[in-house]
């Protein structure tokens, strides 16, 4: 088979490829298999009893069943949702949206495949525009999701030494310049894989930065406000007709329902809208009629900030409590866990690369993720690049102590042997 330019870049190893072809590998083997490095929510008891409570609504009234698996959608979206997704978040930030300013998505990678590729790539005045990190390390997902090659710019973080064994990362607005091929800025609040969440400060100024250079600025929040708020701090909601917010209900414990949110001006959506239709014909149903009553009621709010937060904080919290008692003696930081459902992993001067200590780590039936992934668009060596671990929290305590013993035997292993 002669595959085309497309079918070689989306057939080659890509990472997000490889980390969803070894969880679903591992799910599907039976193997007693750890996984510690996916971005799957965990299984909360009073969330599921929620959406169970709702399929059996959906289920039971043939009216309403019948438009969740037989009607098509608008491309733009679930209307009904769409509008309370509106109401929402006019209600809860006192933004002007209308039903203009929201299209669903199959997921948020979709939305992202979709934004990158309407606004960078080749121009039609043969001109080639890229996508800028502000801030790397970023999201596995993005990396590979352009069309094209060198899609990505980047800039490399200040970083905060915090206490003995944290740190965070900070955009470093000094050497931050937008570039003349930069076709939007693009930021995740918080931050996958580390973490990390940009202050207001921070989001205020790339704001302003994108605004001044005349490109937009991509927030992806599938880890933020207003749900499922795994935010463990302050973090004030922004947005006006130059900003894309980007939202999501996977983390909220919908996965599977591949449902994402695209709120922005109508000149995106519309267009977001557009290719909808062509690459999808439509969107599914299924999470928007799951989360409809939520967003309507406002339960959504409170089961974020209530039930969803406090258990991520508190893995978190005994996850970085475990390392610190695990790691002492070793040239370890641990970024700052400001949101998400994720620890970064710094090993200063680590032996191996973090790709071999993730082999090593599979070989002993534990899954995280080889921090080399998350640097796309970054020019130069970095040490630093080969230095860190993406761990995963989200999962039974039971099982991430056990994971976190073995990632913490295998790190001590590696610089006492200094192999």
């Amino acid at each position: 088979m002669q595959l085309s330019r497309f079918g070689k870049k989306f057939t080659s190893d890509a990472g997000i490829t490889s980390l969803m072809d070894d969880l679903g590998n591992a799910l599907a083997s039976g193997e007693d298999i750890i996984m510690m490095g996916g971005g799957n929510p965990g299984f909360l008891p009073e969330v599921e009893d929620a959406f169970r409570r709702r399929m059996q609504q959906l289920v039971d009234n043939p009216a309403l069943f019948r438009r969740l698996v037989g009607v098509y959608d608008p491309p733009q979206g679930e209307l009904e949702f769409v509008q309370a997704i509106t109401a929402f978040l006019n209600r809860e930030y006192g933004w002007s949206l209308t039903d203009k300013n929201v299209a669903l998505t199959n997921g948020s990678q979709s939305a992202f495949f979709i934004l990158f590729n309407m606004l960078a790539g080749e121009s039609a005045d043969g001109t080639f525009r890229r996508i800028q990190l502000p801030l790397i390390p970023e999201y596995i997902g993005y990396a590979d999701a352009g069309l094209a090659d060198d899609f990505f710019s980047a800039n490399r973080p200040s970083i905060e030494l915090i206490d003995d064994h944290l740190f965070k990362y900070h955009v470093d607005f000094e050497s931050l310049a937008v570039n003349t091929d930069t076709a939007a800025l693009c930021v995740s609040r918080p931050t996958n894989p580390t973490g990390n969440v940009l202050t207001d400060g921070e989001v205020e100024g790339l704001d302003l930065l994108a605004r001044k250079s005349g490109v937009p600025l991509i927030i992806d929040g599938a880890y933020g406000t207003p749900f499922p708020h795994l935010i463990y701090g302050d973090a004030t909601p922004i947005w006006n007709e130059n900003i894309v917010l980007c939202l999501s209900l996977s983390k909220l414990g919908l996965p599977a329902a591949r449902t994402g949110i695209v709120v922005a001006s109508e000149e995106v959506v519309k267009s977001v809208s557009g290719i909808n239709a062509i690459i999808n014909l439509a969107t599914g149903s299924l999470g928007a009629m799951l989360a409809l009553d939520m967003v309507q009621s406002g339960e959504i709010k409170r089961l974020s900030r209530e039930v969803i937060r406090p258990v991520y904080q508190q893995k978190a919290e005994r996850a970085v409590a475990l390392l610190s008692q695990l790691l002492v003696g070793l040239p370890y930081r641990i970024h700052k866990p400001e949101g998400a459902m994720f620890l970064w992993l710094w090993l200063e001067g680590l032996p191996v690369t973090n790709r071999v200590l993730y082999e090593r780590l599979k070989s002993k039936s534990v899954l995280v993720v080889s921090g080399n992934y998350f640097f796309p668009g970054l020019q130069g060596e970095w040490s630093h690049t080969n230095e860190c671990i993406r761990i995963t929290y989200s999962q039974d305590d039971a099982r991430v102590e056990a994971g976190i013993r073995i990632i913490a035997d295998e790190i001590r292993t590696l610089f006492h042997q200094g192999v």
